[in-house]
């Protein structure tokens, strides 16, 4: 049986309990979340062919620096990187190294700040020099897949709500939605209750209740659904080595529907796709 709980008095840790949060958190969130999402806007002119993913995170750790931010990633369960940069077939928690990016490369880049104690969580696809059709294709339907996973969140519905939009759209397009994965709860913790999963029935999962904070991150891939993680712990991978996508923001449930905080501030939701 899930129970809600007030953020205000709730222990700092996953309780297995859903915070709801009030309208000083959502103010703190909002800061935390444009941040990250400013620190996106700047990465849409660097990913070029030729730059180095250690290179990004490295300006990702000192945008932050400089705007009195640690990224979240950084020494997190024993990661060392202030971002996830994830190539082509790698589905997420991609670790930078430098290894320069390539002409016609796909990368997603996930940045998550702590600011004044808020986490600000949000991920972008960007197309390095030119790219496939089918992979901006890929890309176009995940960053729908997004669009169509928010427009189901609103008070009285259920989570399930989320992933039974996403994966409707996503199979309708031929494509699959990676299951090993999901959104979660975030705010004051970076990894909270509850998991929003992007696949499911509208009837399933807990209820959406005003002042809830979560991510909805759906992982999209040509081929199969299945993944696998490589030896270093993090990287997954699609197993039949198709290309995957990804796209990722913060929300927070209002009286009838959600704010997005992640919303870009430049209007670069989607780097070098049209609008």
């Amino acid at each position: 049986m899930v129970t809600y709980v007030d953020a205000a008095t709730a222990p700092q840790r996953n309780t297995g309990q859903i915070r709801l949060y009030g309208p000083e958190a959502f103010e703190g969130m909002r800061k935390a979340c444009q941040l990250t999402a400013r620190c996106l806007d700047a990465l849409a002119d660097m990913v070029k062919p030729g730059i180095t993913t250690n290179e990004i995170d490295r300006f990702v750790f000192e945008f932050g620096m400089d705007n009195g931010a640690l990224p979240a990633t950084l020494n997190y369960r024993g990661y060392t990187k202030s971002t996830c940069t994830s190539i082509n077939h790698v589905v997420c928690h991609g670790i930078p190294d430098d290894k320069p990016l390539r002409d016609g490369d796909i990368v997603n880049i996930d940045v998550t700040y702590i600011l004044d104690g808020w986490h600000g969580d949000a991920s972008r696809m960007y197309p390095v020099g030119q790219i496939k059709r089918a992979a901006e294709r890929l890309m176009e339907v995940t960053y729908e897949c997004l669009v169509r996973g928010i427009a189901a969140v609103k008070p009285g519905a259920r989570t399930g709500a989320i992933g039974a939009a996403i994966q409707t759209y996503a199979e309708a397009e031929r494509c699959s939605v990676v299951r090993d994965f999901c959104g979660h709860g975030v705010g004051s913790l970076f990894h909270d209750t509850p998991n929003i999963l992007h696949y499911g029935q509208a009837n399933e999962g807990v209820e959406i209740r005003e002042g809830m904070i979560f991510t909805i991150e759906p992982m999209i891939n040509l081929g199969r659904p299945h993944v696998k993680v490589l030896s270093d712990g993090w990287t997954a991978v699609t197993r039949d080595r198709s290309l995957t996508a990804q796209y990722e923001h913060t929300v927070g449930v209002t009286a009838d529907g959600c704010e997005i905080f992640t919303r870009s501030p430049g209007g670069l939701e989607t780097p070098g796709l049209a609008a």
